[in-house]
């Protein structure tokens, strides 16, 4: 079994030598939005939209903000509803710079849903949006690939969001989230179809991490079975020169009396008493492999907030769900991923906006 000993970015500068770029990057500038701001590709003032013809692949997407008389307010989300970056103040007058990178591919959102529109495709939105100035290149970085369920997709559909969705917005331009999570997916299905995992593992290269969550819908796998799955997982992982990371999965928002989460529908228990939860802590004990365990870290933010309060981190007020995330429950959630990934020196520092 073939282990990526090379923490994630620890050879940036060897990747920026091998960046290249397909085609002339993109540069627009532009007055302060509302007043037609003229970026080439984008139109409108609030949201601004952009949209370029590009081909699949990881681009760098560089950022001039602000700049108007009045103070603004510019948050950013690429193709399927990314965040790409958090809503970010200007003073007036004052212009400010940030930058990401953006997974585009076919289909933009979920491998097994709609194919979406092609090319690269930009919301510049928040309270108050100031663009002044944009440019766009394709380069190669360093990647996180998810593996995962609904909990974890790029939803296309409002209120829907996956925690995998809201985790670009905490990183800096140095890394590329390409998620591969799909719903209604289990730990079999995702290895069989092969728009899910043989595509995510052809996109691996040395030192890339992958982050697999799958337990929502093993309801009714038996323990060899799923231990089975996520063995060969990691193996293929790893014979890629990728580093595997097993996540468990979130909790679901199922209170008992007493305002705890101590029951099998919470915690992932299935239908044939399998703690999936617990199944992967061991196996990633057995397999010398990182372990992010959500599970228990977000059963401890939802008895944090009680049953109340934890209804803003699901989508209970607009399906009665208790399942699916919200925009905020999926941020915080992707939050406590990245925390359990810094924590553990599986992300470098200057990768973390």
């Amino acid at each position: 079994m073939r282990r990526a000993g090379t923490a994630l970015l620890a050879t940036c500068a060897a990747v920026a030598a091998l960046t290249t770029v397909a085609a002339p990057p993109v540069w627009a500038h532009g007055g302060r939005s509302g007043e037609g701001n003229g970026l080439a590709g984008c139109a409108g003032a609030a949201p601004v939209v952009c949209h370029f013809d590009v081909a699949p692949g990881t681009y760098r997407v560089r950022l001039v903000l602000g700049g108007g008389s009045v103070a603004g307010s510019t948050a950013v989300t690429a193709e399927t509803r990314r965040a790409m970056l958090a809503e970010t103040p200007t003073a007036p007058g004052e212009t400010v710079r940030r930058s990401f990178t953006v997974d585009v591919r076919d289909p933009e959102g979920e491998p097994t849903g709609a194919t979406g529109s092609p090319g690269l495709d930009l919301v510049v939105g928040g309270t108050a949006p100031q663009l002044a100035g944009l440019h766009v290149e394709r380069v190669r970085t360093p990647q996180i690939l998810l593996a995962g369920d609904s909990t974890v997709c790029d939803q296309a559909g409002e209120p829907y969001t996956g925690w995998g969705q809201q985790l670009p917005q905490y990183l800096t331009d140095r890394v590329t989230v390409a998620n591969y999570a799909a719903s209604g997916e289990g730990s079999q299905s995702f290895r069989d179809k092969p728009v899910l995992f043989p595509a995510l593992r052809s996109r691996i290269h040395h030192g890339d991490l992958v982050l697999v969550q799958l337990a929502h819908n093993d309801k009714q796998t038996d323990r060899e079975t799923y231990r089975a799955n996520l063995t060969a997982m990691i193996e293929d992982v790893r014979a890629e020169g990728g580093r595997p990371v097993l996540v468990t999965p979130i909790v679901r928002r199922w209170f008992n009396t007493d305002g705890t989460l101590d029951n099998g529908t919470a915690l992932l228990v299935n239908g044939l008493g399998v703690d999936l939860p617990a199944e992967m802590r061991a196996l990633a004990a057995e397999q010398d492999t990182p372990l992010v365990d959500l599970t228990a870290l977000t059963k401890a933010r939802v008895e944090e907030l009680g049953p109340e309060g934890s209804k803003a981190l699901y989508l209970y007020n607009e399906k009665r769900d208790n399942t699916h995330t919200s925009v905020r429950g999926a941020g915080e959630y992707a939050a406590l991923v990245l925390a359990g990934l810094r924590d553990q020196g599986l992300l470098a520092p200057r990768a973390v906006r």
